[in-house]
C-alpha cells in the first residue's frame, strides 16, 4: 500500500532488491469494507505457491469475511489489543499448519506455512491491501472455533483490509502506524559459525 510519506523515508535497502520488500508492512488501518472472495482467493493462490519440504505444502488457511459467523468466530479469538484495530477489518484468516508428514512429526511445518504467509502478504501489498499477521490471539480457542483436526496447530491470525487513514485507528495505535526499519544485515548473517 501507500504511505503518506514516501516509503524511502523509513526503509532503504542495503542492497538492491525488488521494490515490493520495501513496501510490504503491516499498518493497522482499515476501512471496514468486506474483502471479495475472488480478492481474497488471489491471496491464497500466491500462498499456493510457495516453496515447501517434500512438497507436502502444510499450509492451511480458515477465513471469514467480514459480517458473518466465520469473521465473528475468529475474531472472538483474538486478544483485547488486536480487537480494537481488526474491528475494521475485511476479512480474518487463520494460518494453521499440519503437523505431520507420514504418521511422523514435520520438522518443517511451521517454516512452509511462513513460506507461505509470506507469499500471501506479499500479493495483498501488490494489491495494495492492508495485510497484518498477529500472533495475539487465544490459540487453543482459535484450534476449536476452527475445528482442527488433531495434528494441525494455528500458526498466526492475519487481519486483511482496506486502507484507511491513520485517524481510523485508536489513538493509541497511530503513532506506531508506520512502516518499521529492520537490522543491519551483519547483525544476524554470519559466515561460517556463531561469532563471538
Amino acid at each position: 500500500m501507500e504511505y503518506p510519506v514516501p516509503i524511502e523515508s523509513f526503509r532503504q535497502s542495503e542492497y538492491p532488491i525488488d521494490p515490493q520488500f520495501l513496501k510490504r508492512w503491516s499498518p493497522r488501518a482499515m476501512n471496514g469494507a468486506k474483502i471479495d472472495l475472488p480478492v481474497l482467493m488471489s491471496l491464497f493462490e500466491a500462498a499456493r505457491w510457495a516453496p515447501s519440504s517434500s512438497n507436502l505444502q502444510p499450509w492451511n488457511f480458515i477465513y471469514g469475511i467480514r459480517d458473518t459467523p466465520a469473521f465473528d468466530g475468529l475474531f472472538q479469538t483474538l486478544g483485547k489489543g488486536n480487537q480494537a484495530w481488526c474491528v475494521n477489518a475485511g476479512a480474518l484468516v487463520l494460518a494453521v499448519s499440519n503437523t505431520q508428514q507420514n504418521g511422523k512429526p514435520n520438522k518443517a511445518h511451521a517454516f512452509d506455512t511462513g513460506s507461505a504467509w509470506m507469499s500471501l502478504a506479499l500479493q495483498g501489498s501488490l494489491l495494495n491491501l492492508v495485510v497484518h499477521g498477529m500472533l495475539g490471539f487465544d490459540f487453543i480457542k482459535a484450534h476449536e472455533t476452527a475445528a482442527l483436526p488433531i495434528g494441525y496447530e494455528p500458526q498466526a491470525m492475519i487481519a486483511i483490509g482496506h486502507p484507511a487513514p491513520v485517524t481510523q485507528l485508536p489513538e493509541s495505535y497511530r503513532e506506531r502506524e508506520k512502516p518499521s526499519d529492520r537490522k543491519k544485515i551483519e547483525e544476524f548473517v554470519f559466515e561460517g559459525k556463531w561469532p563471538g
